[in-house]
């Protein structure tokens, strides 16, 4: 299990799974669980996790082994999979596709 801390609009919820994320209309549903956080559109996550799909902007603080989803702008480290984005995505390296609506920035460690 890995710990998972989800910030929206002020308000933190940390919870424990496998970190598959889904966030829409004010929903968060961690691996099956829905969790009370309130409506936000900026998304901040910490820790890894294995895939997220969100209405808005997301910041992940750790590695995403899954895709990445999002209506937004996407801020990550490692990605394993894809990233589609609305906005922009910055990130640290990737290993598949990237679809973004705005501009892309990856980082490549050596």
């Amino acid at each position: 299990m890995n710990r998972i801390t989800i910030t929206s609009n002020g308000k933190t919820v940390s919870v424990e799974g496998t970190g598959k994320i889904c966030i829409r209309d004010g929903t968060v549903i961690v691996d099956g669980k829905r969790i009370d956080i309130g409506d936000g559109h900026d998304i901040t996550i910490q820790g890894n996790c294995g895939s997220i799909q969100c209405d808005g902007n997301v910041t992940v603080e750790g590695s995403v082994t899954g895709n990445i989803d999002c209506g937004g702008s996407c801020r990550c480290g490692d990605v394993s999979g894809d990233i589609d984005a609305g906005g922009s995505v910055q990130g640290s390296s990737y290993g598949g596709n990237i679809d973004a609506g705005g501009s892309v920035h990856i980082t490549r460690g050596n």
